[in-house]
């Protein structure tokens, strides 16, 4: 074996196991299995144009080099992103810990009991900052969040008794000039009215259904919004605040005033810049839209035993039931970063949060005080952390600062603004401080300290105490909150436990060497608003990433700016929409999307103005092609697009993918691919070859950066050259297209930091190892399904009988044994086993991908846990529930009782095979009661006795 290839350590299968796999799978070698899966006309004739991999150790030492053509200058730009210290313990302990990057999103509650605590912390810190009375587990960025406020208030127009034409939505010139860019995008297929303007005289004219405030503003000063919400709210004008969270531990919270929504960022709650991300946005309001909210909340329930629980709340907002109806397409979070800033505010504390917001704060006086003494006159009445200040000449200030390594907002030719953040030292101070100094030529400069009042009126201070709850108070040391931290990780089931057999979420290995850059300074301390040149190594990576995507799907160009899958489709869907108008046929708007699509597919089309027609699919999972041509014809003069997801969603390389693009190309319309399941794709056909004009990519699928618990995504769009023209740009560092749509995230590069792992990835895998990890992933889906074959049936194969990288086994039969394909789920918990992806897309069934990273030997355990299922479902009778597949998963509490009143063995409860006894994960709870939940509703760290009296 060649220690230095990395495809060997990445993918499991070694070359001793084939002969066994392709005897269970019935073919003679890897090509004939291929042949029978991928249709011959769509199947690539060459190797991927690219290099071939490098070793480990060779990447480490090139990512290294890469990273020092970054500078790491001091950066006081603000506007939404400031430098901010990860303390070690949460960096060693979470950020770089495959317990926790590795997991999945919390569906299954049963073995999520840790990272839905941090989660509930974290929502309990937001709630608590802006005093609003909810908050989600976190957004992708504050843009983002802000986008969703406008357009949850729009949907709630309707309980307010506005007309459906009151279409105006009220923009602060406060706001941050990405937020803006981002609200344009949304506005716009919604048909909602922006009117940007001076809060101070906006007239509150009933033409206006919702507004939208910056606080601090976008330079800093802190306006008294009081009397702003008061009058909105009597004129019926619903208010949305985007706030800095570490300033509301000084000032006085949105909620305050009668807000409906508090928006932002928690990134300088120790998450790393990142050039832009990726970082946890929050989102707050009151408890009466909370049907109406974006996103995943947590929310308190109980188990079977009646002990307390944790879960997901309200999941029927989620789109794969409501689909085109839905108010939002998010079907993610940025859980990892979301679990590091509620660990920020568990480690510090109230005290300790209070004691760096007044450090910032009084830093921040100290620059305006010094200045003010030289001749500089700063421009902010009252502020925080950041202060804008007139100069001569901004170009000259520019200068000397950047030769000092430092960056400041250069606002105009007199005007910078400057924000300061906790990373900044008295002696950083007075390096700034000389660099006015200097470009002014100040004589007699004397950097001593003054004495400066109060600059925030007493009305702004904030007056009630928060994170009063006693996990904000009881883990300030680092041993008891690295305790803290493993015992929240044991609760966890993640992929350093199990192989997590997601379909549709492939969840593969995460290398390590690929995740080690992440947590080196010279990747993590980078403003995404710095100068270009600053940013060579960032840039030099993201090309190379765009290039290495461009050639994998065959395509001409890609943006690497949506941060989540969803984000992604929506981003393509706007694309098309731009081209479409550019044509003069901006009036197409209809969205084909097949029935078995994935439920942000008509979401995303909804948001982005189209309007959605299902096509049938036929009795093997494929599309209706007579259905489709019906439909595309029908609607031949307003075809917008086609989404189609390929191999389907079912888990199978349909032969007429070729047939039906061009049908959607001979009437007008673009075909939009989801990328879901390119696991299947790279290396041996592309969404180019198959006639698709633009897919997204989850990076964090194929692509190999981390699901993190629920986030971070990353989700690229890569298109043909005819809609190059339109990919997205940023207002403060231009990117995209010649013509280029606004902003679809905050960030020029979106989640710039965790693209280092997928360029990692395609580095070290090489266009050879690449196409050799697509074939691992078809051989074990393959396998699977043989080893399965007689016990469960599988649902969707192709012509030849093969499944592509995943599989659908159908649960329902089983019901006539009183068994559910839930109980199999939780069954599989006994078993060290993560459930695949129950009932989606049929209902009652599991959806199982293996990936390429596992090894015979796990998937043979996985196999032999359902095989044993298998026998307990014989012997279950649906005329009594008392079995050892209802009653799981089994907790340790109930295994060790003195009683037991269950008609099989603990042994068999807890040990059902041997292989279990050598690694025994115990689920931290029984079964979840969902609807008692749903009923008492408890999302924040509420004292135990609030939950015991509902």
């Amino acid at each position: 074996m060649n220690t230095e290839v990395f495809a060997a350590r990445h993918i499991g299968i070694a070359e001793k196991d084939l002969p066994k796999m392709f005897e269970t799978i019935g073919v003679e070698n890897m090509e004939q299995l291929i042949y029978e899966t991928i249709p011959d006309d769509i199947t690539l004739k060459k190797a991927l144009a690219l290099p071939e991999g490098i070793s480990e150790h060779e990447f480490l030492n090139h990512i290294q080099e890469l990273s020092l053509k970054n500078k790491v200058f001091k950066t006081y730009i603000g506007l939404g992103y400031h430098e901010s210290l990860t303390p070690s313990v949460i960096k060693r302990n979470i950020l770089e810990n495959p317990g926790w990057y590795t997991a999945y999103t919390p569906y299954q509650a049963e073995i999520a009991q840790g990272r839905l605590e941090a989660l509930l912390n974290f929502q309990t810190m937001v709630s608590d900052l802006t005093g609003m009375e909810i908050a989600n587990a976190s957004l992708l960025d504050e843009s983002t969040a802000a986008a969703e406020a406008m357009t949850m208030l729009f949907e709630l127009r309707s309980r307010q008794q506005k007309k459906d034409n009151t279409l105006k939505f009220f923009v602060s010139e406060e706001i941050l000039p990405q937020t803006l860019s981002l609200l344009k995008t949304r506005a716009v297929p919604l048909g909602i009215e922006l009117v940007i303007g001076n809060h101070e005289t906006f007239d509150f004219s009933e033409d206006f259904y919702g507004a939208l405030l910056q606080y601090p503003g976008k330079f800093g000063q802190v306006y008294d919004y009081a009397g702003f919400a008061q009058k909105a709210k009597a004129n019926e004008i619903k208010v949305a605040v985007a706030a800095d969270i570490l300033s509301l531990v000084l000032l006085t919270p949105p909620g305050e005033w009668g807000v409906d929504v508090v928006v932002g960022t928690t990134q300088r709650f120790g998450i790393p810049l990142g050039y832009g991300g990726p970082h946890a946005a929050f989102f707050a309001t009151k408890e009466d839209y909370k049907r109406s909210i974006p996103g995943r909340i947590i929310g308190v329930t109980k188990d079977t035993d009646g002990n307390p629980a944790l879960r997901m709340a309200l999941q029927t907002r989620e789109q794969h039931i409501k689909r085109d109806k839905a108010t939002s397409n998010i079907c993610t979070a940025q859980v990892l970063l979301a679990v590091m800033a509620g660990m920020y505010a568990v480690y510090h504390g109230p005290k300790g949060l209070k004691y760096i917001a007044d450090k910032v704060h009084n830093q921040t006086k100290q620059l305006a005080k010094s200045l003010e003494s030289i001749g500089f006159e700063p421009l902010n009445a009252a502020y925080f952390d950041t202060i804008k200040v007139a100069v001569k000449n901004s170009k000259r200030l520019r200068e000397v600062a950047e030769s000092k390594n430092i960056n400041l907002n250069y606002v105009d030719a007199n005007t910078v603004s400057i924000s300061l953040n906790e990373a900044v030292s008295n002696e950083d101070l007075k390096t700034l401080i000389s660099c006015f100094v200097e470009s002014d030529d100040v004589k007699n400069h004397s950097a001593k300290n003054v004495e400066v009042g109060e600059v925030i009126p007493t009305a702004l201070q904030r007056k009630t105490p928060f994170l009063e709850h006693e996990v904000f108070n009881s883990y300030h040391s680092e041993t008891e909150l690295m305790r803290y931290i493993k015992k929240l990780e044991r609760k966890d089931l993640a992929l350093n436990h199990s192989m997590i057999s997601l379909g549709s979420c492939t969840m593969k290995l995460n290398a390590a060497s690929e995740m080690l850059p992440l947590s080196w300074a010279h990747w993590g301390n980078i403003h995404p608003f710095v100068p270009l040149n600053q940013a060579e190594g960032y840039q030099e990576m993201l090309k190379t990433l765009e290039q290495q995507l461009n050639v994998i799907t065959g395509f001409a160009a890609t943006s690497l700016q949506p941060n989540s899958g969803a984000q992604g489709e929506y981003a393509g869907l706007m694309v098309i929409r731009a081209y479409h108008e550019s044509r003069g046929e901006g009036h197409r708007n209809i969205c084909l999307i097949p029935a078995s699509a994935h439920g942000t597919n008509p979401a995303s089309a909804v948001m982005a103005g189209m309007k959605v027609v299902v096509t049938k699919t036929d009795e093997r999972g494929n599309i209706d092609i007579d259905d489709l041509e019906e439909k595309a014809k029908q609607h031949s003069e307003n075809l917008a697009a086609l989404m189609v997801t390929y191999p389907s969603t079912h888990g199978v390389f349909e032969s007429s993918i070729k047939q039906i693009t061009q049908l959607i190309h001979d009437n007008g319309g673009q075909v939009y691919m989801d990328g879901a399941n390119m696991n299947a794709q790279v290396g041996l056909t592309n969404p180019a070859t198959i006639g698709a004009d633009v897919c997204h990519l989850n990076l964090h699928k194929t692509f190999s950066i981390p699901h993190g618990g629920g986030g971070p995504g990353v989700g690229p769009i890569c298109v043909a050259e005819q809609l190059k023209p339109f990919l997205p740009t940023n207002p403060v560092v231009e990117t995209g297209g010649d013509r280029a749509i606004d902003a679809i995230s905050a960030a020029p590069w979106g989640s710039a930091l965790v693209c280092l792992i997928s360029y990692g990835y395609i580095k070290m895998l090489g266009y050879e190892g690449l196409t050799n990890a697509t074939k691992a992933a078809i051989l074990n889906a393959n396998y699977i399904k043989d080893r399965l074959k007689g016990k469960f049936d599988v649902l969707y194969a192709g012509e030849r009988g093969r499944a592509a990288h995943e599989m659908i086994i159908d649960c329902r039969p089983f019901k006539a044994n009183g068994i559910e394909v839930t109980d199999i789920a939780k069954r599989l918990i006994d078993y060290g086993f993560h459930a695949p992806t129950v009932s989606f897309p049929v209902a009652g069934t599991l959806m199982i991908e293996p990936t390429e990273s596992e090894s015979l030997a796990e998937l043979d355990k996985f196999c032999d846990a359902l095989l044993s299922i298998r026998k307990e479902i014989d012997e279950a009778s649906a005329d009594d529930p008392n079995n050892v597949l209802k009653n799981a998963p089994h907790t340790l509490e109930m295994v060790t009782s003195d009683v037991w009143d269950y008609p099989y063995s603990r042994q068999k409860a807890a040990f059902p095979l041997p292989y279990v006894t050598e690694n025994k994960f115990w689920p931290a709870i029984r079964r979840t009661d969902e609807a008692f939940g749903d009923r008492n509703l408890i999302c924040t760290c509420a004292p135990i006795e609030a939950y015991a009296e509902a």
